[in-house]
């Protein structure tokens, strides 16, 4: 195995060459069995016995046929019987590529072998490589193993400032050679080719084998319909994957000519032909960033919206204030200095510095090409999309050992047959070997397979309609079987409608040297100063710590962080071109930012070096802000009650930062530019804390709540102070003990559990059970660094408690990740829920991971044009003189009903719309005082409310279909992207019309703009879905093995439309079933995570043994009903079929058991829609059951001669209709008994 050290898409490289084609496995072994096979039936019988030689004979044919498709099937299998193992890569041609888990399957790829000359110009040496999901492997002939393609996103800042490009001809061919052509392009497979491929999938040949088999048994409408059926299916399927591949193709950068330094000069090149390297030119254009660029000169304003799903730019800046000796780290520099392929830039800053290398005009930024191709960002999402997962299927390796399992049943009853079939010499074998075979396939009905797909494909259709995309359809079982969710704070629980509620620690900042009175310096300290009365020290701290840009495309918008946005909105200063911040009013002067040492997780601050006139030169100051702890150190003059103010107001939930500010005097631009971090950092004056208040999500307490009612354990993870996030997590209900203890370091080396209020303090590891004195009694929060401390001292202790731990706080992302890769391999089931940000990693390793981004349309806006913006529907409907006014605002009391089912919610407000509308006519007369220029007035007004919900509504209505995931919905962070956090808050505030009046608070009451709750409940549904279609198919396979073993030998069969009939009522039962929608609500109750577990395996064999008696019993009376010339009767398998008592019976029988199975064991509430709301499959049952009982009891005597039934005798069809009532009854007690003992789910974290 030639595996990847550390590779994320592939696990292990074995290499072959190629056997001799009559060595294949599918060829050289048959040679002797066939050949045996003529020895022994022609030679040695001499053409006696000829049913055994025909059926070996063919049975030989279908062992050849299928090893042949077990090829195609299985690459393991293929390489196997088709390929040579081979330890020299020289020798080798090809080679099995495993991936990593849920990146496809593995593949054989074709090795590549080519001279070139190296990267760096040393002499043409052979190359070993091959292409695999579009990613280029090489063999590295010194580590002996292949790896993916090293790209210059290693190298130090010196290196690129100091790069000029390509410079030869050889140079830039070797790169060609190395890296490939810059091309994110997707051959479109042929129609016919595609349909080979899925015509050669295991079930597809499985249900052909079906259908031929019960042609050679004579059931040609039955077969024939079937087969029709599966082709039509499969056409559909292949006509589809086109229209996707399609859309695929469409998702690549399209090639435009852009400007690339080679050869010591500027030219321009088509963007396919970029490589590694490469210098190039970017400014603002309609065309997408062609692949993953490092600036090198100037600024840049990108829209990442196709790639990450957020909708807020984010401002790039250049490496040249980076220090050279550093090295660039994708993982941290790559947010702030690379411009990712597939992103398009909306604003850009030429440099200002006449040093380094010149654009080809002045006003251009410069760049130099990191990745290409399959392996930029966007490509990777390309490849997921492609690649990922393209079966889908739920439950697929217990699926496999559930068939197997009654396979069992199958081979047993097969296996009954044929030994009693044999003892009668005159039974014709050929029709008992085609009986026998009838048996194991029943195990697995043709439909299996789509009926799965189905289940998954219909949780897929409702959140696409929500506007969740998922990537990772195989992950939506994961959802209904969801153990404990995580969750980020900020952004993701609190909005980013922040208020700047003041400043604290201005008033007495005493060091404790100086105090007089402590007591009422903490007083004043604590007590806040409002911004309008802030000195000017702090004010220019808030003005110039910042990293905001004003786009000059969207009417001077305000891009950035929405905490910093907030601050300088607060303070009331302007952020204006080049970096520049002014005050809107007042004397204070303006400053311009000359260099920022940006924000990292890893150092919790930001420091800005900025500059302003004061005569006769420019004065420049460092202001800071950052985390209160980490900034304490670094001031000069922290006031004695530093810690008392800070975690007075994190304790009541604000988020507290810490100001400060150094005078630097005047300075030259070499000497800002020279600047260390740790000088502009040292020895700096504090200016207060600023204090803001972080208001909840308006759906966030309702999305817990439901979370936490549905028997969900739930956590915080987040970066803010322990403090406030322990707030957050009291006010949502995460924390629901008394007391929350902090991990907190008490000294150099000590720590200890400490109260939130530090009234109570508890040995890191108590005495006594840890479940009852920590855990079972408190609620715990862990510091990043508290982790750190565990992970060293005791680390078996932390994975004790980590499922139980209620908040993390100023955890960095690889904490995040951490912690969620923890408690899965601690075998919990979990989601995480981010901002997509800074949890991409907790997000990708999470079995369900959601991240809620803001991509939403704008609703505010485009109804702000049509004045019905909170309220302003008064303004634009004119009062009566009589005091009557304009509809009332609906003022939350309803909300629009956003569901997959938006048709029905549209008609439904239309017909409000219109009857209200029709009322209001007689409503404008003399006693209200309006006349009729009021009432046209109204109406007019009322006209334009209509039109604008009607548009709005159609935009809502756009997702009715199935759609393909694409660029911009789908995400990098997360398999599940959701861009509608708070849609029906949104449409709550903006929506203001009386017609809504009767049937917005109906929709209100339905929940349903939660969108975790709606990704739960699709995955419980489908899991719920999932496990009854395999009960029912349990018992389907158990009653047919018994019925086409015991009963065939009684001359039991069924005629070809009697079949027919019985196959569509199975086929449509399952469709129905996987149709089923979900509850509006979420239970408190649990779905069973899995098929192998007692209630399914009791309820199973325990509806089995009820249906089995009542069979036999019903059997046995039909025999002793039958006439006594038809009894002595032989029986003869080989005959057409005639109707008699015993197959009419049977055909009842059988035709009541699986309505009986279907009805007893759909699921229904809690977890999905009851029978009785599931239209379809109730009319199904329904229905069949009345066709049941009129043949059985002779009310309608036509459709027993329609399906070749007797009609049955008097006394005897009285027993056989209470008998089916008995099966029935007795099946349905045992099922509820059992579900009332065993069927729940348990919560595994409390």
């Amino acid at each position: 195995m030639l595996s990847p050290v550390g590779d994320e898409l592939v696990t292990s490289v074995a290499l072959f060459r190629e056997k001799h084609w009559m060595l294949h496995g599918y060829c050289f072994p048959f040679v002797f069995l066939y050949s045996g096979w003529l020895f022994t039936f022609v030679w040695v019988n001499d053409l006696q016995n000829f049913e055994l030689g025909a059926i070996t004979g063919v049975a030989l044919l279908l062992l050849q046929a299928l090893t042949g498709l077990f090829c195609f099937w299985s690459v393991r299998v293929r390489s196997a019987l088709t390929l040579k193992k081979e330890d020299d890569v020289d020798k080798a041609a090809f080679a099995v590529v495993s991936p990593t888990a849920n990146n496809g399957s593995a593949e054989i790829v074709k090795l590549c072998r080519s001279s070139t000359k190296g990267l760096d110009e040393s002499p043409s040496a052979k190359s070993t490589w091959f292409v695999f999901q579009k990613t280029k492997y090489l063999y590295d002939e010194d580590k002996r193993y292949f790896r993916g393609l090293s790209f210059p996103v290693d190298h130090s800042f010196g290196f690129y400032n100091s790069w000029r490009g390509h410079e030869t001809d050889e140079a830039l061919q070797s790169a060609e050679d190395h890296y490939g052509r810059n091309e994110l392009e997707m051959v479109i497979p042929e129609f016919l080719e595609l349909f080979i491929e899925r015509a050669t999938a295991p079930f597809f040949v499985f249900q052909v084998f079906c259908v031929g088999l019960w042609c050679l048994d004579e059931y040609w409408y039955y077969s024939m319909f079937t087969l029709f059926m599966l082709v039509t299916f499969e056409y559909t399927l292949v006509q589809q994957q086109i229209r996707n591949m399609a859309e695929i193709r469409k998702m690549g950068n399209q090639p435009y000519m852009i400007q690339v330094y080679r050869k010591g000069r500027w030219k321009p090149i088509s963007s396919d032909q970029l490589v590694p390297g490469d210098i190039v030119s970017l400014n603002r254009s309609q065309s997408l960033v062609p692949c993953d660029i490092l600036l090198l000169r100037g600024q840049c304003i990108v829209d990442e919206s196709t790639l990450t799903g957020e909708s807020v730019p984010q401002m790039k800046e250049s490496i040249d204030s980076v220090e050279a000796e550093d090295f660039l780290d994708m993982d941290l520099h790559g947010k702030l200095h690379v411009v990712a392929g597939g992103t398009k830039i909306v604003q850009h800053t030429a440099p200002t510095a006449n040093t380094g290398l010149r654009g080809p005009t002045q006003n251009t930024c410069i760049g130099y090409v990191l990745r290409t191709g399959f392996n930029t960002s966007q490509g990777k999402l390309l490849r997921t999309i492609l690649f990922g997962v393209k079966r889908v299927t739920a439950n697929t390796k217990e699926t496999a050992f559930f068939i197997l399992f009654l396979l069992i049943f199958a081979i047993a009853a097969a296996s009954y047959l044929w030994i009693k079939g044999s003892e009668d010499p005159n039974r014709n074998r050929y029709k008992l070997f085609l009986e026998c075979v009838f048996i194991l396939t029943s195990v697995v009905p043709p439909e299996l397979p789509i009926e799965l797909s189905l289940a998954v494909n219909s949780s897929l259709i409702a959140l696409t309609k929500l506007s969740v995309f998922c990537t990772e359809p195989f992950r939506i079982p994961f959802a209904g079987k969801v153990d404990i969710c995580c969750f980020d704070k900020t952004g993701t629980l609190t909005s980013d409608n922040l208020v700047v509620e003041g400043i604290a620690g201005l008033n007495g900042r005493a060091n404790a040297a100086d105090q007089t009175d402590v007591e009422k310096v903490s007083v004043e300290s604590r007590s806040l100063t409002q911004v309008s009365d802030l000195p000017l020290e702090t004010v220019q701290v808030m003005a110039a710590c910042h990293s905001l840009v004003t786009l000059e495309s969207e009417n001077d918008a305000l891009v950035g962080d929405p905490l910093e946005k907030a601050a300088i909105n607060a303070i009331d200063w302007n952020v204006a071109k080049g970096d520049v911040v002014v005050p809107k009013k007042g004397k204070a002067p303006g400053m311009k930012i000359y260099h920022r040492f940006h924000f990292t997780s890893a150092l919790k601050r930001m420091t800005v070096i900025a500059g302003y006139q004061e005569t006769p030169s420019i004065h420049f100051i460092s202001v800071t802000k950052g985390a209160p702890e980490i900034l304490k150190p670094m001031f000069l003059n922290p006031p004695a009650d530093y810690d008392e103010v800070y975690l007075e107001h994190a304790r009541r939930g604000a988020r507290v930062l810490a100001l400060g500010r150094k005078n630097l005097g005047v300075l030259t631009s070499a000497e800002v530019r020279e600047m260390a971090r740790e000088t502009a950092e040292s020895e700096i004056e504090f200016r207060g804390f600023l204090i803001i208040s972080c208001p909840l999500k308006p759906d966030s307490k309702a999305n817990i709540k439901d979370i936490l009612v549905s028997s969900h354990a739930v956590c915080m993870i987040t970066g803010d102070n322990p403090l406030t996030a322990c707030h957050v997590a009291r006010e949502l209900r995460f924390s629901r003990k008394t007391c929350t203890l902090v991990l907190t370091k008490t000294g150099d080396s000590e720590w200890q559990w400490q109260s939130v209020d530090q009234s109570k303090a508890v040995q890191v590891v108590p005495s006594g059970d840890i479940s009852k004195e920590l855990f079972g009694t408190h609620d715990l929060c862990i510091t990043g660094e508290g982790l750190a401390y565990l992970l060293n001292e005791k680390h078996e202790f932390l994975r004790k408690i980590l499922p139980h731990v209620k908040v993390f706080a100023r955890f960095n992302p690889k904490q995040k990740e951490f912690v969620v890769t923890t408690l899965n391999r601690l075998g919990f089931t979990t989601l995480m829920c981010g901002d997509g940000t800074n949890d991409v990693g907790a997000l990708k390793h999470a079995h369900v991971g959601v991240a809620i981004l803001s991509g939403i349309p704008d609703l505010k806006k485009k109804f702000k044009k049509s004045g019905i913006e909170n309220g302003s529907q008064e303004e634009t409907l004119p009062r009566g003189t009589g005091g009557a006014s304009g509809p009332p605002a609906l003022r939350g009391s309803g909300a629009l009903n956003v569901t997959p089912g938006g048709g029905r919610s549209r008609s439904r407000l239309e017909g409000a719309g219109r009857r209200s509308g029709a009322a209001a006519v007689g409503v404008g007369g003399p006693a209200a005082g309006g006349g009729a220029t009021g009432q046209s007035a109204r109406q007019e007004a009322r006209n334009r409310t209509q039109e604008e919900l009607q548009r709005l509504l159609k935009e809502i209505e756009e997702a009715d279909g199935p759609q393909l995931v694409k660029l911009g919905d789908a995400s990098i962070a997360a398999p599940f992207t959701s861009k509608m956090t708070s849609v029906l808050c949104e449409i709550r505030q903006i929506v203001f019309v009386s017609e809504m009046e009767e049937v917005l608070p109906r929709a209100a009451n339905r929940n349903e703009g939660l969108i975790l709750s709606h990704i739960i409940k699709q995955g419980r549904c489908t899991l719920v879905t999932t496990l009854q279609m395999f009960k029912i198919l349990a018992l389907n396979a158990l009653i047919l093995a018994y019925s086409q073993s015991v009963l065939y030998l009684k001359g039991v069969k069924f005629s070809d439309g009697q079949a027919t009939f019985q196959g569509l009522l199975l086929a449509a039962c399952f469709l129905f079933i996987s149709k089923s929608k979900p509850l509006k609500t979420l239970s408190k109750q649990r779905p069973l995570p899995n098929i192998f577990n007692p209630y399914t395996l009791l309820t199973v064999m325990g509806q089995f043994f009820v249906h089995f008696f009542a069979l036999v019993y019903l059997v046995t009376e039909a025999l002793a009903n039958t006439p006594e010339r038809q009894a002595e009767k032989a029986v003869d398998l080989e005959k057409e079929f005639e109707p008699n008592l015993l197959n009419s019976t049977v055909y009842v029988i059988s035709m009541a058991l699986q309505v009986a199975t279907f009805a007893i064991n759909y699921r229904g509430h809690p977890f999905m829609e009851s029978l009785g709301e599931n239209r379809s499959l109730l009319y199904a049952i329904g229905g069949t059951s009345a066709f049941i009982f009129a043949v059985a009891l002779n009310l309608i005597p036509e459709f027993s001669d329609s399906f070749m039934m007797v009609r049955f005798p008097d006394p005897y069809r009285w027993v056989l209709v209470s008998v089916l009532l008995a099966d029935f009854l007795g099946a349905f007690l045992i099922d509820r008994t059992l579900l009332f003992m065993f069927g729940e789910g348990k919560q595994r974290i409390r």
